[in-house]
């Protein structure tokens, strides 16, 4: 499974983006509440978050905007908004670190299973490094913003959110992928290992939306330094 970033299309307004981003969020919001969630529907909300956060960046940026952004009491808000984006950018760095424990464990599964020793210790170390992953998420306190505040920082809000869900419910996803092997079998193990390829794999792209969706959430926060310094 490749992952691909999408073409840019033509920038749309950012009185347009609102509603845009609101469905989209809704939509991610069902897809990451599915019992059927997959690895392939996670690298599709990463790919789906980083949109929503360039088209909420455009919606900073917009003279309008800004100057609701400044005023006295959104700007307490947005500073708060701030200092919680700092906590998700942490969240992101430690995903990234667990993605690449958990790929370097599959590598190491698929050669012990190659040269048919037992692999009781490679799994043992994936699941344990997947609860790792999950014990993450209960050092996070969800903070929710008021209805009263401008809509760009309820969006910013509710991205965050979805954010920290997406994530989850990855961690959640990754800790399935692996079992207890049983006896081993050259003929199971054939097809055993191609999953593990894909699994792989499929981590390896998992570090790839992780990545530019920090990149995103970096110059989100740029843009809202910005725009308090004006």
């Amino acid at each position: 499974m490749a992952y691909h970033q999408r073409p840019s299309s033509a920038p749309s307004s950012p009185r347009s983006n609102k509603p845009e981003v609101e469905q989209q969020l809704q939509s991610l919001s069902t897809t990451i509440s599915s019992p059927l969630a997959t690895i392939d529907t996670s690298c599709d909300g990463l790919r789906r978050l980083e949109g929503m956060y360039r088209s909420i960046e455009e919606m900073i940026c917009t003279p309008s905007n800004q100057v609701s952004l400044c005023q006295s009491l959104q700007r307490k808000v947005v500073e708060a908004e701030l200092g919680r984006s700092v906590v998700l950018l942490d969240l992101c760095n430690a995903m990234l670190e667990s993605f690449t424990e958990l790929k370097m464990t599959v590598q190491e599964l698929i050669l012990t299973l190659r040269r048919g020793e037992d692999a009781c210790a490679q799994v043992k170390a994936y699941i344990r490094l997947s609860k790792k992953a999950q014990k993450q998420f209960k050092k996070i306190s969800k903070k929710s913003v008021s209805d009263k505040d401008c809509r760009v920082v309820m969006l910013m809000a509710e991205a965050r959110e979805m954010t920290i869900s997406l994530l989850e419910s990855t961690c959640r996803v990754l800790s399935k992928q692996v079992e207890m092997p049983k006896t081993f079998q050259r003929s199971k193990f054939m097809c055993e290992e191609e999953k593990l390829r894909a699994l792989e794999s499929s981590i390896g792209d998992l570090e790839i939306g992780v990545e530019l969706l920090y990149r995103r959430l970096i110059q989100n926060r740029v843009s809202l330094l910005n725009t308090l310094s004006l």
